[in-house]
């Protein structure tokens, strides 16, 4: 698919199948996202995948463990794939998708979040050209935050200044694969003078 026309049909997805991606395919979207751009060059994000769907739902229940809807501005997401926004009832952060990849970057790096956001922007274009349905979540600050997450970022061999800023969630969409949304109007300024 050209690049554009591939950017244009991916959709966040928060409903999954339980199947597993392919391990060949995993690594490849990894890749993607260690060649994604990052400021000068310095290569600092550090990427987790986690593959056992049992893991997985534990991270994602701890990552709404401290979601704070005070926060948002807007109420709703999506009727087809609703998000924690559109229904508290949602108890996972990660919709039950199986697997999840976690993008650390340093604590107190002036661009860390951008080289997350951009890393996770390559994967998730890179699971759309490989046929497999990807969504981006943040609220990865606080997600660690408790005994449990230490000891699973202890175990991991992330170091001590870094810290999630981004996830990517990957799977098969359950259901439908959703339509593009019209664009909104007044998004765009182009200035060729002064």
């Amino acid at each position: 698919m050209e690049l554009l026309e591939l950017m244009k049909y991916r959709r966040s997805i928060r409903k999954y199948t339980d199947k597993q991606i392919p391990l060949e395919d995993l690594k490849k979207i990894i890749e993607a996202g260690a060649y994604a751009p990052n400021a000068g060059g310095g290569q600092r994000s550090i990427i987790v995948a986690v593959r056992n769907k049992r893991l997985a739902e534990q991270i994602g229940v701890m990552n709404l463990a401290k979601f704070d809807r005070s926060r948002l501005i807007g109420g709703f997401v999506s009727k087809e794939q609703p998000s924690v926004i559109d229904d508290k009832n949602i108890k996972n952060g990660f919709y039950g998708a199986p697997c999840v990849c976690i993008i650390f970057t340093p604590k107190n790096f002036l661009y860390a979040i951008p080289d997350a956001f951009c890393c996770a922007e390559n994967m998730v274009l890179e699971a759309t050209e490989l046929g497999i349905a990807s969504c981006i979540t943040a609220r990865a600050e606080e997600t660690f935050d408790n005994d449990i997450g230490r000891k699973l970022l202890t175990k991991w061999g992330i170091p001590e200044n870094f810290i999630a800023r981004a996830f990517v969630l990957l799977g098969y969409c359950e259901g439908e694969y959703p339509q593009s949304k019209p664009r909104r109007d007044g998004r765009v300024v182009i200035v060729d003078e002064d």
